[in-house]
C-alpha cells in the first residue's frame, strides 16, 4: 500500500439502496458501477448474490462485461449456526459471483449472538473462522465486517476482540470495524481503536471503518478512524443509506485527501466529484441535496452583499477549499440582502459588464427587492433573474405576448385531466390555441407549446422537470399568495423559473412562460450574451 493511502470501498448498491424510497434496477446498477469506477473508487460492492435475482444477473453482466479497474465485491453473512460452510446455500452463491474480493459480516455484540442467532458464543466463533477459511481456500480474498463493532466492545471488550483475532487468524485481510447502530461517538472511535492497537500488539491486518449516521457523527467517526490509523473507509455516494444514511463518500474523500493529505482517488478524479453525486441522485431518482458539503449546488453560494465583495477580493475569505477541485462552481445568490456587488458579479458571471455607476445597477437592484417583497424569490430561479436583468438593460426581446387564458378541469370520475384554452400573439399573427393535461399547469404548458412550437421548432424538445409550490402567507387561507417554482429542461440543460400570484393558476403560467422564453433565448441563433445553465 502507498504511504497515506486510504482505501475507498463503495456500498452504494447494497447498504445504500436500503434507504427508505430509493430502489434500483438492475441498469441502474450497472450504470451506478459504471460512474464509480470511471471515478476510480477501487472497491464496488455490488450486493448480496443469492438474495434477489438483480444481484445475480448484475454480477453474471459483470463477469462478461468487466469494470476498467474497480474490484467488484460480493457481501454475504458468515455461514448459518451448525452447519458446515462448504454446505451452506448463501456461502455457494458467492462463489457463484465469481469475484475475487469478498466481504462477509460476523456478529461482534455477545447481544446479538444469543438473542439474534439464537446461538452460542463459541458457534459464533466458529461460524466467523469456517466461512473466511472456506472462502479462501476457493482462492477468494476476504475482507471482514466486524458487524455492530463499537456496541460490541462497550458490553463485552474480550469477546469482540476474540471476533477478530479469529477472523485474522482464518485469513481475513480487512478488518472493518461497524457503527452499525450509528450512536458511537467520535472520541469513542478514536479510544477503541486505540485499545485494539494495545490489546492485540501483533495485529498486522490492517482495519477499515464502516459508520452510520443515526446519531449525526457518521463522517466525524469515519475521520477519527483514519486518524487512529484506519486505511480502509466504507461508505455510499450522497451518504444513502438504511435510517439516517451511511457515511456520506462525497464528504469524505474531499475531507480526507484535501485536508489530511491521505490519497483516495487520482487527483484529477476529485474534480469529477459534484457531477457523481449528480448524476447518481438523478439515477436513483432523488433530489440533490443542494446544501450538501463540498457537492451541493449551495456549497459555494454567497449570498450577502459583504460575503459577495469579499470573496471577489480573495475567495479564501469565505471558502474552505476552491469549489472547482471537486468539480464545483462559486455562485452569487441574488435575494433582497443584495447589495450592487452580487448584482455586478451576478451580471458578469452572465456575461453583462456592469459599471456601478450605471443608472441600471439601481434600477435591477430595487426591483429585485420589490419583487422579493411581493414573494419572488430568485436565490433558486437564476433564468428569471437573467430576464429581469435583460428587461432592465432594454434587451429583453418578446418571442410573444398572451392575449388571456382559460382552463377547465374535470375532477369527477376519479379524473385530474384539465382543458387550457390560450389567446396569443406572436409576430403579429392572433392565436387560439387549446390542449389537454393531468391537471391546470401540464394542460396550460401543452398548450403554450402547441402554438408556439409552429413558430419556434425548438420548443419540441422542452418540458418539465420539476413543480414546487409554496404558499406564502398561510393566514389568508384561499386567498393567501402563492410562488411557484418551474424547471424547465431540454435533454441536456436545465434551468429554473419564478412566478407569484394570490392565483396559483397565474403563478404558474408565469413561471411556464418565462421558462419557455428562457429556452427560446438559448436556443436562438443570435443571443446577445451568454446563458447560465446547470448540467442535468
Amino acid at each position: 500500500m502507498k504511504e497515506q493511502q486510504v482505501w475507498i470501498y463503495d456500498t452504494t448498491l447494497r447498504d445504500g439502496s436500503q434507504r427508505e424510497g430509493l430502489a434500483l434496477s438492475f441498469e441502474d446498477k450497472i450504470r451506478i458501477a459504471q460512474t464509480l469506477d470511471e471515478m476510480g473508487i477501487p472497491f464496488i460492492e455490488g450486493g448480496w448474490p443469492g438474495a434477489n435475482p438483480k444481484d445475480v444477473q448484475f454480477f453474471w453482466h459483470l463477469r462478461e462485461n468487466p469494470l476498467k479497474q474497480a474490484q467488484v465485491v460480493a457481501f454475504c453473512s458468515t455461514r448459518r449456526p451448525n452447519i458446515s460452510a462448504k454446505d451452506d446455500k448463501l456461502l455457494k452463491a458467492i462463489l457463484a459471483a465469481e469475484t475475487l474480493w469478498v466481504t462477509i459480516f460476523g456478529k461482534s455484540w455477545d447481544l446479538h449472538v444469543t438473542e439474534g442467532l439464537h446461538t452460542s458464543l463459541a458457534e459464533n466463533l466458529a461460524m466467523i473462522d469456517d466461512s473466511i477459511r472456506f472462502l479462501k481456500s476457493q482462492g477468494r480474498r476476504v475482507i471482514y465486517d466486524a458487524e455492530h463493532w463499537f456496541d460490541g466492545y462497550k458490553h463485552n471488550p474480550d469477546y469482540a476482540l476474540q471476533t477478530l483475532q479469529t477472523a485474522v487468524d482464518a485469513g481475513a485481510e480487512w478488518l472493518v470495524l461497524c457503527d452499525t447502530n450509528g450512536g458511537t461517538l467520535p472520541h469513542e472511535v478514536i479510544e477503541i481503536i486505540e485499545e485494539i492497537y494495545l490489546k492485540l500488539p501483533d495485529l498486522q491486518v490492517p482495519l477499515g471503518i464502516h459508520t452510520h449516521n443515526d446519531a449525526g457523527m457518521a463522517e466525524a467517526n469515519a475521520v477519527m478512524a483514519v486518524q487512529a490509523g484506519a486505511t480502509m473507509v466504507q461508505g455510499t455516494i450522497n451518504g444513502y443509506g438504511e435510517r439516517c444514511g451511511n457515511a456520506n463518500l462525497c464528504t469524505l474523500m474531499p475531507t480526507l485527501q484535501l485536508k489530511l493529505k491521505r490519497q483516495c482517488l487520482e487527483s484529477m478524479a476529485l474534480n469529477r466529484l459534484t457531477a457523481t453525486s449528480r448524476l447518481v441522485s438523478e439515477i436513483v431518482n432523488l433530489a440533490p441535496d443542494e446544501h450538501a458539503p463540498y457537492v451541493g449546488r449551495s456549497a459555494f453560494a454567497h449570498k450577502g452583499g459583504i460575503h459577495v465583495s469579499a470573496v471577489q477580493k480573495n475567495p479564501l475569505t469565505y471558502e474552505h477549499i476552491a469549489p472547482e477541485s471537486i468539480g464545483n462552481e462559486r455562485r452569487i445568490v441574488i435575494s433582497d440582502q443584495s447589495g450592487l456587488s452580487n448584482i455586478l458579479s451576478k451580471a458578469q458571471s452572465f456575461g453583462i459588464e456592469l459599471d456601478k455607476s450605471n443608472p441600471e445597477c439601481r434600477e435591477i437592484l430595487q426591483q429585485l427587492k420589490d419583487l422579493e417583497h411581493e414573494g419572488y424569490q430568485f436565490e433558486a430561479a437564476e433564468a428569471s433573474f437573467k430576464l429581469l436583468i435583460r428587461s432592465a438593460l432594454g434587451q429583453r426581446q418578446e418571442f410573444f405576448s398572451l392575449q388571456g387564458f382559460h382552463v377547465n378541469c374535470d375532477v369527477g370520475n376519479d379524473s385530474s385531466l384539465a382543458i387550457a384554452t390560450i389567446k396569443l400573439e406572436v409576430h403579429g399573427k392572433k392565436l387560439l390555441e387549446a390542449a389537454e393535461g393531468n391537471g391546470p399547469v401540464a394542460a396550460l404548458d401543452a398548450a403554450l407549446r402547441k402554438a408556439l412550437t409552429k413558430f419556434y421548432p425548438a420548443i419540441a424538445n422542452f418540458g418539465l422537470t420539476d413543480y414546487k409550490v409554496r404558499i406564502l402567507d398561510g393566514a389568508a387561507g384561499t386567498e393567501a399568495k402563492t410562488r411557484v417554482l418551474v424547471e424547465s429542461s431540454d435533454g441536456k440543460t436545465r434551468w429554473t423559473t419564478v412566478g407569484v400570484s394570490k392565483n396559483i393558476l397565474e403563478a404558474s403560467y408565469r413561471a411556464v412562460v418565462e421558462g419557455i422564453e428562457y429556452g427560446l433565448l438559448m436556443h436562438s441563433p443570435y443571443p446577445s450574451v451568454p446563458l447560465p445553465v446547470h448540467s442535468l
